[in-house]
């Protein structure tokens, strides 16, 4: 079988044109590009791959609608670029997602406004579905519904006012994580090579410059010594970090940051997003609706509600989420949202992570979100030569702007940099050419052996490589079989071990598999995968322990209401607050 293995002698034993410190969406693209346009690339993630903010995104990618209310069409167009990609590269992963507007009365908040900004955006947006071949994957026009329309999808609007909706569409993420371990696989077929829980301490220097990075295998406690000529630091809210710590360096001006949250309910309300104005504003727009929208959005079999933000000062990526903060968000949906009814009951976990945002003031309610991807060149502001780095801002753009410091690693090795093919090449498991006869048809074949649900499960997590998981059940029919009701198959866990570099079991319950997508799996649950994984790893009765220890102290921190159901930890037991979790 194919696959990616943690072989960290291979990132010793050879000098790379660039290494790229940071294992999230960023970094994983990055390598990908490097690689697929033929530099020798190698990625290192102290912690596991997409193991922060990008496997805690809203799971969305948008299209760039939002920022006509900045008259930014720059960025409308790059956004809506990037989505359309997303939709051609990776179709198991990345799919349209209907989003209602609810208008009211007549103004900003009326239906005209909004058809005249619909009517701008399909103008600006027009080959926002070129080279689409899978009609499923194209993105309409906007249009409008009635009142009743609008309140037979969703009841509980508020109704005073209340003149119908409209409704656009945007692109939803299936399973951030596993985007993110597509590129890196990808980018591992194309020659790069790629470990996690390899943390970068130190560079490597040369007059006047960078010769590469000084890791230590968090596994192991060895130091290894990777030689490059280039290096990327990929790190996103670390990245600062990193350069004070290692080099001294500070980057002017500071960055500032902005902790997402949202929640995950563990119940479907219908099949379209609604968007409800919150309590914040957007202080950058130029026309706008007065209010920031707060979405509640069906994702399989949950819905995500969100997004919150708060300054974040971005000395440390540490993180923790009050239940008062908790109670404060719940209290405003239920405000603008009055049907829903959300009680922290409702409420199985929530997910945060840190992003790049614009220039803020601590504690400010009304939160500028101008910043885009910040991409250095250390010879210029230190002058320290083989040194880049890249803070990412939006998971949507994330290709686009690793291009670009690809395209400057170019630079800095006196290389002519050849065309990006990112945009275009499927990443692995995208071979698909029309996504659902692809589910019909290969459901069809496997009837006998899945259930409807887990194959497409299985389709839209591997894609068209989801075969590599069928030649498991043909060895051994029994990992056919589901972990009790998680609609998990054991040949995922023991492909997340063998070919996708699972080292803990938090790996495979969090970023390889779905076993903790939407709440806590189960004692029995953690418990067998925790025992199929010593299995192959030769983990005894302790380390067994130790790894449901750790997992269930990083679920209890996250969960809202479930928090109750799992066993053997206090709250006081879980842990320190970071933002490792999910």
């Amino acid at each position: 079988m194919g696959g990616f293995t943690r072989n960290t002698g291979h990132l010793a034993d050879r000098e790379f044109d660039v290494v790229i410190v940071g294992g999230g969406i960023f970094g994983a693209c990055a390598v990908w590009d490097a690689a697929s346009r033929g530099l020798s690339a190698a990625l290192i993630e102290k912690n596991d791959f997409a193991h922060a903010t990008s496997s805690n995104s809203f799971r969305m990618v948008h299209g760039g609608i939002r920022y006509l209310q900045h008259a930014n069409f720059r960025r409308v167009r790059k956004s809506m670029n990037e989505r359309r990609s997303f939709m051609r590269i990776a179709p198991h992963l990345v799919y349209p997602l209907p989003i209602v507007v609810p208008t009211y009365g007549h103004g900003m908040k009326g239906k005209a406004i909004l058809r005249a900004g619909f009517c701008l955006y399909d103008f600006v947006a027009f080959d926002r579905n070129r080279g689409i071949r899978d009609r499923e994957r194209r993105i309409p026009g906007g249009r409008f519904i009635s009142r009743e329309e609008t309140l037979k999808l969703f009841p509980g609007l508020i109704r005073e006012g209340l003149t119908g909706g409209a409704i656009f569409h945007d692109g939803q993420i299936h399973n951030p994580s596993r985007l993110v371990l597509s590129f890196l696989r990808s980018a591992v077929d194309a020659g790069a090579v790629a470990a996690n829980y390899m943390e970068a301490v130190d560079f490597i220097r040369r007059p006047g410059g960078i010769a590469g990075v000084t890791a230590r295998d968090l596994l192991t406690g060895e130091e290894v010594r990777i030689r490059c000529k280039t290096v990327l630091n990929a790190s996103g809210p670390w990245a600062e970090m990193m350069l004070k710590g290692a080099m001294g360096l500070r980057l002017r001006p500071g960055s500032t940051y902005s902790r997402d949250l949202c929640f995950i309910v563990p119940r479907r309300f219908g099949n379209y997003a609604v968007a409800v104005q919150g309590r914040t504003k957007d202080p950058d727009a130029i026309l706008s609706r007065k209010k920031r929208h707060l979405f509640i959005v069906p994702w399989r079999n949950y819905t995500l509600i969100g997004v919150w933000h708060c300054v974040h000062d971005g000395r440390t990526p540490d993180f923790s989420v009050s239940q008062e903060e908790v109670r404060d968000c719940i209290d405003e949906i239920n405000e603008v949202y009055p049907g829903i009814e959300l009680t922290p009951g409702d409420v199985s976990m929530w997910n945060a992570g840190i992003v790049l945002t614009g220039d803020n003031d601590p504690g400010a309610k009304d939160i500028s979100y101008g910043k885009q991807s910040r991409l250095v060149d250390h010879a210029n502001e230190h002058g320290i030569e083989g040194l880049v780095t890249l803070i990412g801002a939006r998971f949507t753009t994330a290709k686009r702007d690793a291009s670009e410091a690809v395209s400057l690693i170019f630079n800095k090795l006196g290389r002519r940099a050849p065309a990006s093919a990112i945009d275009e090449t499927p990443i692995y498991g995208g071979r698909i050419d029309r996504f659902e006869e692809f589910i019909t048809h290969e459901s069809r074949r496997y009837s006998h052996i899945f259930g409807e649900d887990v194959m497409r499960s299985l389709l839209h997590n591997y894609g068209s490589e989801y075969t590599e998981l069928i030649r498991y059940v043909e060895e051994n029919p029994g990992t056919a079989e589901t972990i009790g009701d998680s609609g998990v198959i054991k040949a995922e866990v023991l492909h997340a071990v063998r070919e996708e570099m699972a080292q803990k079991l938090g790996d495979v319950v969090f970023r390889r598999t779905d076993l903790a997508a939407g709440g806590y799996p189960g004692d029995d649950e953690l418990r067998y995968c925790a025992e199929m994984m010593a299995a192959e790893k030769g983990w005894d009765d302790a380390r067994i322990r130790e790894e449901i220890t750790e997992v269930k102290g990083l679920l209890q921190r996250v969960s809202v209401s479930g928090g109750n159901q799992i066993s053997g930890l206090s709250a006081s037991g879980a842990g320190p607050a970071t933002s490792k979790a999910l």
